[in-house]
Parts: C-alpha cells; structure tokens; sequence
C-alpha cells in the first residue's frame, strides 16, 4: 500500500513540476490589437526629440528662469501635470517628459538599444539631463512626483551641476523598486513569457488603483480616466512595461541623501495611501536644505487632486531660490 502510495505521489509530483515548467509556454500571449504609433496620439502642443537613442515626448511652456522639469510616476505621463503646467509657465520655463515606458515616448524592445538598457532608473537620469542638452537648459528645478520623485534624487546625485533646486511631490524613495528576493523569479523563461501578459491587468485595474491614489475618488471624473487610458493604445506599450519591471531595481537613495545640498521641497497628501505621508516627513528631515508641505484632504497625486494647494507651495519656494 505504501509503495502504492508513494508511486503515485511520484507521478503526481512529476506532473505538477511539468506543468510548472511548460505550461507557461503553452499559454497564449495574442498581440494587442488596435494599438499605433505613438505619434498618432499626440496632441497638438505635444513635441518630440531624439535624446539618448530614444524618441522623447515632451511639451513645453513659459519662458525664462526658473526652468522646472515635471518628472511624473509610475503608470502615469505628462498628463498627470495637465492641471498645473500652464499656472507654472507663468512662473518660468516648463518642461514635461514621458519617462521610458510611460506616456507617447518610444518603447524600444530588447536588441534595439545599443548599449544601456533604457528602463533603468539610471539610465532614465541621463536621459533627463540628456534632454535639458537637447532643449538648451543648463540647470533646472527638477518636480518628481512618486517614482519619479526617484528618479529626480537620483538626477541630483548624478549631475548636482545640473540641478538647481527639487521638488518632490510624494516622492517613492524609501521603497522604490521589487524586492530583491523576486528579481531572480522575474528572469524565470516562464516568467519572462508571461510578463507582458501579467502587466495588461493594468487595463481593467488601472481605474481602481487610479482611485487609491485620490483622497477622494469622486473627483475622478470620466475625462481623467481617458486621459490615462490613451497611452495604452500605444504600440508594444505592454511590452515594455514588462521591460521597465524587469530593469526596476531598488535605488538606496536614504543612504545618500545627506549629499544633496541644493534647496528641496518635499510635498505630500496626509491621505496617501501609495507612499505614506511618513515617509515624506522623514524625507524632509534627512535632507540637509529641504522644507516640507503636508496638504490636507489630499492623496498621492497633489498635483492633480489639490492644485489649488500645490501651486502655492511651488510658487513660494521658487520665489526663495538663491
């Protein structure tokens, strides 16, 4: 009977290894359909630029000093600024970017960089620097909200020449990439198949994580939604969100902050429930120059929930800047 039994568990654990390792494979990944051009989608004041390799979108407004370049976070683009960019132009130049992965900027596929991997987060710093050389800048103010409060820090420690001053809007510093235990599962062949696959959830979750980044939802209206659906009709847009997810590693910038000494604000909603506002406290008390903003009512994207709060904070600070 126990011979039985152990055959049997033998060929039962055989058969769940198989499936393990192959069924991945057997799974179908259909391509998108009715995806375009990035540059099909762009709106009339949308501009493009060859930077780094890669085809940036960017729009831009103002004029003179100070020069603020708009990082945006994960899942979003520049259209996460549409509330705040024209009020800042008044105050100097605006520059917002789609960072890799994000927005209409281009998706290249693994094979057609031709030396650093696009996605990573350094590399998405010299990009940032890359386009101020393009547009002409010699120092900017850099605004990152969420990851892209990430990459602004890591922009600073990079190139502090470069950097004028930081604003930092809920910024993801303290747990800013997947867990170092996954990354190896995430190279897996069978992984790496399914991955874009995995990433295309966004399409159906995306409004339910949209609203956790809100205090109040309810003033999430129908033209928002849309407006953060329209770089999903992007071609190989699930592609290389798997490719950004895969180059996506911790950054240890709380190691490192004591070397930023530019002048730093640090802004957060007291209501974020995707970078706690404990976590921007303690970001303005490690920074050696930095001031901080807590918005009341607000969540995890101040500058589109509360821009009658944001603008001011932003404003006055400029106004001090040496």
């Amino acid at each position: 009977m126990m011979k039985t039994f152990c055959r049997v568990a033998l060929v039962v654990g055989i058969a769940l290894l198989l499936i393990l390792l192959v069924g991945p494979f057997l799974i179908p990944v259909p391509p998108l359909k009715e995806t375009v051009p990035p540059e099909q989608l762009a709106d009339p004041d949308s501009q493009f630029a060859d930077v780094n390799g890669l085809r940036v979108h960017y729009k831009m407004g103002g004029g003179g000093r100070p020069v603020l370049v708009l990082l945006h976070g994960f899942g979003a683009s520049l259209f996460s600024w549409r509330e705040v960019m024209a009020p800042l132009a008044r105050l100097g130049t605006v520059i917002a970017f789609d960072r890799p992965a994000f927005g209409l900027s281009e998706r290249p596929m693994p094979g057609e960089w031709k030396s650093v991997n696009p996605y990573r987060p350094e590399a998405q710093a010299d990009l940032t620097v890359a386009l101020l050389d393009e547009l002409g800048v010699e120092k900017a103010v850099l605004v990152g909200n969420s990851a892209g409060g990430t990459i602004a820090l890591l922009t600073a420690l990079r190139y502090p020449e470069r950097v004028q001053a930081l604003v930092l809007v809920d910024a993801a510093v303290y747990a800013n990439g997947p867990p170092t235990w996954i990354r190896p599962l995430l190279y897996l062949p069978q992984i790496r198949r399914l991955g874009p696959l995995l990433v295309r959830s966004i399409q159906t979750r995306g409004e339910a994580i949209l609203s956790m980044a809100w205090h109040d939802p309810s003033k999430i209206t129908p033209e928002i939604v849309a407006g953060y659906k329209i770089p999903l009709q992007a071609e190989n847009w699930d592609r290389a969100l798997w490719e950004l997810t895969l180059a996506s590693q911790v950054v240890p910038l709380g190691a490192e902050l004591d070397k930023i000494r530019m002048p730093a604000l640090v802004i957060t909603g007291d209501d974020d429930r995707i970078v706690p506002a404990e976590q921007s406290v303690r970001l303005a008390h490690q920074l050696p120059n930095a001031k901080l903003v807590v918005i009341p009512a607000c969540g995890h994207l101040p500058q589109e929930e509360c821009p009658e709060a944001f603008l001011p904070a932003v404003a006055d600070f400029l106004t001090r800047l040496p």
